[in-house]
């Protein structure tokens, strides 16, 4: 039998969609999300979320389909991501600074057959994009646009949502009820060292059971308004975000773009209590909290610094000089549902400069191999790669360790330190980029022979690459012509912020890069 309007708060939730729907019945009519003029109660939004899975039904998706969504963060995003879900599809979110090039290796390769999009965003037309890159993917033949003008190859989010009326509402809350904690919710594409990104398959019920735990360490509580600046195609956005805000009986206030003058007035004007986001978001706050007309931030009550590693100084700037009365910070990564561990809201930045990673949640066990890399395992662990048992093998262990690719240490009482990445990865403005992947994009540029990219410190945004380049021979190359190329086909935070054109790059006896001897060079000589 289908679950009635009441029934949904009789049992914890199974899955994200049917969160919605629990949210409606415990938190009614309190304000759920607000989004410019778009202001939705917990019931509203429930309601909206049924009516786009009785669309997705109506649209022939069924269970394990992909369904991509490639859009900044809206109140569409949420209902169009709660009807797929509901409908029982994988979610695909897409990284909104990709270039074509980009968002169609990962279309192609999770095989989503919906696609959800926007143009206009940025003055950027998605659609064409991938038309120019991609042509024969298989989502594009049914294309909804959330936002900006539809075309003959485009339907509009209210269209869609108008075809579902022909569906029953029961049928929608079947589907809803029928979904597991231990389906699939969602394929989250993350970068690797091979040079393209894995797509990462997460669990319904370790998402809901993840998240809770976070939100109680951080402090969210029902009443809450939580001004939502991570993107929602990354867990810190969607999962960390407006999930938790559902779970919590929080309003989430989602943001398309960090925008610092805006931020600061929302957090005036809507009274903003919880701030999650990146360290550059925070520096942006302090600066402005110093100028000599100041923004009113006295409601800001709980904060996260999150996706990158925080300075200590930082954490002690935002404490002495900003209204928060809990700060924390904390480690995870997608594959472990981007969860691991938390600082506690007492800990002391000294501490936590030193155990920067805090403490594991509860149900999750985190070890140090003898090469001192950082072991995760528990419920968070994911399924595994999409379609790649061997990646999927070599990364979790038969006993379920998670391999992280970290360096790190634990201390006597169970805190975590991470002190460096065995993986090749760094962190530029809270995303994670891949050195393999830029110099694979980057060799696309036919006047560039030969290419290695390291990640450098920077003040700003946390860590920016750096990449040495050689010239194809008898091709006059400069700098200036990299970057220009790159602006131009590679996603912004993709882009190295420092090239330098060299003759030869350092090898090893095999012919592998030394990048150790580029990292060491840039250290002696740093780049302006």
């Amino acid at each position: 039998m289908a679950a009635g309007d009441d029934d949904w708060h009789d049992v914890d939730p199974a899955s994200i969609p049917a969160l919605a729907q629990w949210a409606a019945t415990t938190y009614g009519d309190a304000e759920a999300v607000v989004d410019g003029d778009t202001r939705l109660t917990f019931r509203e939004l429930a309601a909206y979320a049924r009516r786009a899975t009785r669309a997705a039904l109506a649209h022939g998706i069924a269970p394990g389909d992909r369904v991509a969504i490639w859009a900044p963060n809206s109140w569409e995003w949420i209902v169009a991501a709660l009807g797929a879900l509901g409908a029982g599809a994988w979610l695909v979110p897409i990284n909104t600074r990709f270039k074509g090039d980009e968002a169609a290796y990962v279309l192609q390769r999770a095989n989503v057959r919906t696609l959800f999009t926007v143009r206009g965003f940025l003055g950027t037309d998605y659609v064409a994009m991938l038309r120019a890159a991609a042509p024969q993917l298989r989502c594009l033949d049914h294309v909804v646009l959330v936002a900006g003008p539809p075309g003959d190859d485009t339907e509009s989010f209210g269209t869609f949502l108008a075809g579902g009326d022909t569906v029953d509402e029961d049928d929608a809350r079947t589907r809803i009820a029928a979904i597991a904690p231990g389906d699939i919710a969602d394929i989250i594409f993350t970068s690797g060292t091979t040079g393209r990104p894995k797509g990462v398959l997460l669990e319904h019920g370790a998402s809901l059971r993840a998240f809770d735990l976070w939100a109680q360490r951080f402090g969210l509580r029902a009443g809450d308004r939580y001004l939502i600046v991570n993107p929602f195609f990354h867990c810190f956005g969607y999962k960390a975000g407006w999930m938790a805000c559902l779970q919590q009986g929080a309003t989430a206030l989602p943001v398309a773009t960090l925008d610092v003058d805006r931020l600061l007035g929302m957090i005036e004007t809507e009274r903003i209590s919880a701030l999650p986001g990146p360290p550059t978001l925070f520096v942006s706050l302090l600066d402005a909290h110093a100028q000599p007309v100041a923004v009113d931030l006295s409601s800001l009550r709980i904060g996260f610094v999150g996706a990158s590693t925080v300075p200590p100084e930082l954490l002690r700037r935002i404490r002495t000089e900003l209204p928060f009365t809990s700060l924390t910070t904390g480690y995870g990564l997608t594959e472990s549902t981007a969860l691991v561990s938390i600082t506690r809201p007492d800990d002391d930045p000294g501490h936590i400069a030193h155990w920067n990673g805090g403490y594991p949640l509860d149900g999750i066990e985190v070890a140090i191999a003898d090469d001192d890399e950082i072991l995760v395992r528990g419920f968070n662990v994911m399924r595994g790669y999409l379609d790649d048992p061997d990646a999927t093998a070599a990364t979790i262990t038969s006993d379920g360790w998670l391999h992280t690719g970290d360096i790190g240490a634990l201390s006597e009482d169970g805190a975590l330190r991470i002190s460096d990445r065995k993986k090749d990865l760094y962190i530029s403005g809270g995303f994670n980029v891949s050195p393999a992947e830029v110099e694979n994009l980057l060799l696309g540029y036919d006047a560039i022979s030969q290419i290695a990219v390291v990640g450098v410190p920077d003040d700003r945004l946390g860590e920016v690459g750096a990449a040495f380049v050689v010239a194809r021979p008898g091709t006059i190359l400069t700098a200036d012509d990299v970057l220009t190329w790159a602006r131009e086909h590679v996603a912004n935070y993709k882009v190295p912020r420092h090239v330098e054109i060299v003759a030869e790059l350092p090898l090893n006896a095999s012919g592998k890069v030394l990048k150790t001897a580029l990292r060491d060079r840039l250290a002696t000589s740093p780049p302006e």
